[in-house]
């Protein structure tokens, strides 16, 4: 169980100039998106740095779901700047960013491809320690300061696909409500529903003990299939939503349900950066990288664009209703953490309650109703299958297999969520 250090409270963003001085750093790449490089907590990132006499330079062209292309855009940046460590200020696909750059910056590979996950890369291991990374997360929902893993497009494949070790996790986070404060309610909802699909896809997981064991330690995944210890994270970010959620989308000034719900998203990178997901995120990377025309309401970008907790949560009650039957007990342990009345269900029913809970938080906070709402017929369905097939890293973790049929099923049960 590798575990992240995190810092909580109002306020905490302005220690992050203190930190960095106390570790020796000469010279800082902050790097944010272009909208939260406008905002007041990136200008309290460099206010801090300035007042420690901490050197930095800002890089705010963080694409909203990044690419290859972005990635790299970011690393050349990166390059030949002398940087010895790093400040991501924004939301996942920034310190997703960060941690790509931090790796391809301080052991560059042969090929872009070398550390990426397998099949699609090579998937070969961070080779040692790197330099220390602070984040700063300005939305509540990936826990990406808790994770070893960076989620980007591969634009050739239009689908996600990533980079997992442990070495990439941040040096520390820092979760300070103050900088959820401009969340828009759409993303406040789409990254509150991204928490919910972590917290159950870990907990509803292959188990540990169904994996083999690697043939040394340092091949042992990031991601592991539900245990002891993960589980009570998620768990506790699963009631955590289920109180919070709602609350923090449809008021903003609720300073509780924010801070709550910024502290559910670390909860559940705690649960799923070593549990895994499994097939609602698997299936979400194509339903992201093949979007067409669809632009997400709350989102300042200039290109088409489903959020990734979108694109998760579409596929989430098929996959909940088909994945049931390996361990019903779980799936009712989730839908009760969620709120469900559990007190009379038969195990049989398992699914269909976990499906329906989460389908009553898609209604409520106006999620697009399925696939289609977002420009996705059934005839996309082939590629959708092909474009998740290849994601091991978390399809393998799916409590019940799922080849090319059963994720044309699921699919096609998700075009239309009620």
């Amino acid at each position: 169980m590798a575990v992240s250090s995190v810092r909580f409270g109002v306020g905490v963003t302005r220690e992050v100039g203190m930190d960095l001085a106390d570790l020796g750093a000469r010279r800082v790449m902050v790097i944010t998106d272009p909208v939260v490089g406008r905002l007041a907590p990136a200008r309290t990132v460099m206010e801090s740095l300035e007042a420690n006499r901490v050197p930095a330079v800002l890089y705010d062209r963080v694409r909203v779901e990044p690419t290859d292309e972005s990635f790299l855009d970011a690393t050349a940046f990166a390059k030949d700047g002398g940087y010895d460590a790093f400040v991501a200020v924004g939301g996942g696909s920034t310190i997703d960013t960060a941690k790509a750059v931090n790796l391809y910056t301080t052991y560059p590979p042969d090929d872009f491809l070398d550390y990426v996950n397998p099949p699609i890369g090579k998937g070969l291991p961070v080779p040692g320690p790197l330099k220390p990374l602070m984040a700063i997360p300005t939305t509540a929902g990936t826990g990406s300061e808790t994770t070893g893993v960076s989620i980007f497009d591969l634009t050739k494949m239009h689908a996600k696909t990533g980079i997992a070790n442990r070495r990439l996790k941040p040096t520390l986070g820092y979760l300070d409500p103050e900088n959820t404060r401009t969340m828009p309610p759409e993303v406040a909802a789409s990254t509150g529903l991204d928490i919910l699909s972590h917290a159950v896809e870990s907990y509803t997981a292959m188990p540990f003990t169904d994996r083999l064991r690697p043939d040394r330690p340092a091949m042992r995944p990031a991601y592991q299939g539900s245990n002891p210890i993960s589980d009570v994270w998620s768990m506790q970010a699963l009631r955590m939503v289920s109180r919070y959620l709602v609350r923090a989308v449809d008021d903003p000034a609720d300073d509780q349900a924010r801070a709550q719900m910024l502290l559910a998203a670390s909860y559940a990178g705690l649960g799923f950066g070593n549990a895994g997901v499994h097939l609602p995120h698997g299936m979400s990377y194509p339903v992201s990288g093949g979007v067409r025309g669809y632009r997400a309401p709350g989102y300042d970008v200039d290109h088409p664009l489903v959020p990734h907790g979108v694109s998760v949560i579409l596929n989430a009650p098929p996959v909940f209703r088909f994945t049931a039957e390996s361990h019903p007990n779980r799936h009712l342990q989730a839908a009760e953490a969620l709120g469900a009345d559990v007190s009379r269900a038969r195990a049989a029913d398992a699914g269909e309650i976990l499906a329906d809970r989460i389908t009553w938080f898609m209604q409520r906070l106006r999620t697009p109703n399925g696939l289609r709402a977002i420009g996705y017929t059934s005839s996309d369905i082939p590629a959708l299958v092909e474009g998740t097939l290849p994601q091991h890293r978390v399809t393998k973790l799916s409590p019940r297999p799922a080849g090319p049929e059963e994720l044309g099923r699921l699919f096609e049960d998700a075009m239309v969520a009620w």
